[in-house]
Order: structure tokens, then sequence, then C-alpha cells
């Protein structure tokens, strides 16, 4: 701490002082001094907590708007089911709409004007977050269920199960072992996203370095910092959806 204090007084002063000396106050002044550090664990927890809420959100909207599109694409020709239209419809303006207009501007919409007067700011981030991400998770769903053949469909439906049954025992599974590399990729966007919900005053990491930054005057310590953290949490999602696609593949092979 004496240290610190002392190289800091110099380079206040003007005096010159070794990059060695330059780098050690900088990092220390922007994770140690005052327990900065904490104020980045604080952030990593609500970025992890912002992604998770996106992450099922998304999940579910993305599973509900694939199945309906993907059961409107598939019915046999000369019946189409009105109510199946109209909700395909509704679908399809929510994910052209959502894939159409950039995140930021969904954010500040949500966050300034529909909430306004919310300061709840990490539930709306995850909201807007989780509806974002959903419109891409159901193209990446339907895409991965239009890709089965349509005679496992059509074998369920002969051993007399109904249409939400075969979905789930037959198409479902199928498809998932083919979109999971789409959706983990989708999910590293979904993280990485979390940090555009400080604009509209989300306490997450990027808060928390912005913070370090406006109290300290030295941008590139908290900067790249925050970087490094994002990269390490990105490499253990990986690593874990990793794991999970070796499973699949184990599962595969015993059966």
């Amino acid at each position: 701490m004496e240290q610190y204090a002392a190289w800091k007084a110099l380079i206040v002063a003007g005096e010159e002082t070794s990059v060695w000396q330059k780098a050690y106050v900088f990092f220390y002044q922007a994770f140690i001094e005052n327990d900065r550090w904490q104020q980045y664990l604080n952030g990593v927890g609500t970025t992890l907590l912002v992604t998770l809420l996106a992450l099922l959100l998304g999940v579910v909207l993305g599973v509900l708007v694939a199945v309906v599109r993907t059961a409107h694409d598939q019915q046999r020709p000369g019946k189409h089911n009105p109510v199946l239209g109209f909700l395909n419809a509704i679908m399809r303006v929510y994910v052209t709409v959502i894939r159409g207009t950039p995140m930021m501007v969904q954010l500040m919409i949500m966050g300034f004007v529909i909430f306004a007067s919310s300061r709840d700011f990490v539930t709306v981030g995850a909201l807007t977050l989780g509806i974002n991400s959903g419109a891409y998770t159901a193209e990446i769903i339907r895409g991965g269920l239009m890709s089965v053949d349509i005679g496992q469909m059509e074998a369920g439906r002969s051993l007399g199960l109904n249409y939400a049954d075969t979905m789930r025992f037959i198409i479902i599974p199928q498809a998932i072992k083919a979109i999971l590399p789409s959706l983990g990729n989708e999910f590293i966007v979904l993280l990485k996203d979390t940090s555009l919900i400080s604009v509209i005053g989300g306490k997450e990491l990027l808060y928390a370095a912005r913070g370090v930054v406006s109290r300290t005057y030295e941008p590139m310590y908290p900067y790249v910092g925050t970087a490094v953290i994002y990269l390490a949490l990105v490499m253990v999602f990986t690593w874990l959806l990793g794991i999970f696609e070796r499973r699949l593949r184990a599962s595969d092979r015993r059966s």
C-alpha cells in the first residue's frame, strides 16, 4: 500500500517512472484500491443472472415460435387450420421485427418507453434480451425441426401418437443434436450482449468497469480486465457445451 501511494504520487507529480511502476499503480487502483474487485464480482453475478433469465425466456419463446411455425408449414395440402395460420402470422411479425431492429434500440424502447417508470433495470434488461434471443433461437430450432425427414412425423402418427407426442418423442430429440452448435453460439452471443444493459442502468460487469474508470480516469485496465473476464466466461460456457455434446454423441453410440 505504501509503495502504491508513493509511486502514484510520482505519477501525479509528473515525475519519471518506469513502465512497471505505472502498470502496478494503474492495476492497483483499477482492481484493488477501495476493494474495487468487489464491483467486478458483483457485476459478474448480475451478468450471469441476466444471462440465465434471458436464456430461459429465449428458449421458451424459441421453442413455442418454432413449433407453431413448423406445424403451420407442415400442414397437409388442402388442410389449413385458421387458428394456426393466425398464430403463424403473429410469430412471423415477431421474428421479423426483433431480427430487423438493433438490440440497443430495443433496450432503449423497453427501458425508457415501455418500462420508463421501473427502476428494476436488471429485470428489464433480462426481459429484453430474452425476447431478442427468442427470435433467433426460434429460427435455429425451426431449421432443425424442418431438417428432420418428414417420414419421421408420418411414422409417429402411424403409431398412434398425436402431433405433440410425435414432436416430443421423435422429432425434437433428433433436431436437438443438429442445432446444438448453433444454439451454443447464440447463447454465447447472449452472454456478451448483457453488456448492453448498462445503457439503461443495468449494473452488470461493464457498468462496474465504467464506474471504476469514472473514478480513476484510467480506462485501459478496467476495460481490458472486463474483456478478460468475458473471455473467461465464454471459455467456461464453451467447455460445458462441449461436454454436453460429447455426452450426446456417447449416448448415440450406446443406442
